[in-house]
């Protein structure tokens, strides 16, 4: 089994209308009004072969009043309900129901998911927007209490392959310096000392991967930057801080682009806020650049550029 492909990933954000507007006019991006049920209509856009749709806090197709942020991602399957008894995890709200323009969808149990939001749906037919600033979505990110047993419920159950795992540390070194008009100066290097750090973990779902997160240090909680560019530091505060409010669950999401410093210079151009000003280093070898909450309805984005397709 080579498991299941992302269809799209829900996000909620304060004002649609504006949002939408910054993923068509500044990204680039196709929008498409799909159905959700009822009468309604929301934006989708088509982002490589998923999508992503926007959702006002209080839709009720979310189930409820909920926080800006990623709310949910829901995986292709041709028969959502047998998809779920085959994982043998509960399904929410009594069974399948109409989802994204008419595709039937099932809701699980976040308990059988590692606390992620995670929904089985039919597969959309979406048409992908045309090639600009964002290529992709390169992977969503997760703030995870356990890696390992994110990856048995996604890996090892659903079939989705494991791409890659690696650390981040931020170490610092302290550097003694002892300098004498007589005997010149002396140096001398402490010892390492690990400041911030995150246990992560990719798992290919289609053309994209899920990132799950883990603290590394779970007695050391880091701390925010207040702004200024980001640091591995600063992301370990960021997940340590989201999983003590909410629990583990979805945290971000990141656009690939193959001009990460052109992408930010032109956010910021167009009066959006960004957290870095260029590409930082992040996983994978990549330049990673974040977007401020703000600029987009309260969801935390981020761009990615790297090698590969």
């Amino acid at each position: 089994m080579n498991g299941y492909s992302l269809a799209y990933v829900a996000l909620v954000v304060d004002n649609v209308d504006s949002v939408a507007t910054i993923f068509t006019r500044d990204l680039g991006l196709r929008r498409v009004d799909c159905s959700v049920g009822d009468d309604r209509r929301v934006p989708v856009f088509g982002v490589g072969a998923s999508a992503i749709a926007l959702f006002e806090p209080g839709d009720p197709f979310l189930g409820g009043p909920v926080k800006p942020g990623v709310h949910h991602i829901a995986l292709a399957a041709e028969d959502p309900e047998a998809a779920a008894r085959s994982h043998d995890i509960a399904v929410l709200d009594d069974g399948r129901r109409e989802g994204v323009e008419g595709a039937w969808q099932v809701e699980l149990d976040p308990a059988g998911t590692s606390g992620v939001r995670t929904r089985f749906s039919e597969p959309l037919s979406i048409e992908t927007s045309e090639p600009g600033p964002v290529q992709r979505i390169d992977h969503i990110g997760i703030a995870s209490a356990d890696n390992d047993s994110a990856i048995e419920t996604f890996s090892r159950q659903f079939g989705c392959p494991v791409e890659s795992r690696q650390t981040d540390l931020e170490v610092r070194t302290t550097i003694e310096s002892f300098t004498s008009d007589k005997y010149g100066a002396v140096y001398h290097n402490g010892p390492s000392e690990v400041v911030g750090g995150l246990r992560v973990a990719f798992v290919t779902t289609g053309d994209c991967d899920l990132e799950f997160l883990q603290n590394f240090d779970p007695d050391n909680e880091g701390q925010t930057g207040n702004g200024r560019p980001g640091s591995t530091k600063q992301d370990q505060s960021a997940i340590a801080r989201f999983i003590a409010r909410r629990g583990p669950g979805l945290h971000h999401i990141a656009l690939k682009t193959a001009n990460i410093d052109g992408a930010l210079a032109s956010l910021h151009a167009a009066g959006h806020r960004v957290i870095d000003a260029a590409g930082r280093p992040g996983s994978r070898r990549a330049l990673i650049g974040f977007i401020h909450p703000s600029a987009l309805g309260g969801v935390l984005v981020h761009f990615v550029q790297r090698e590969g397709p």
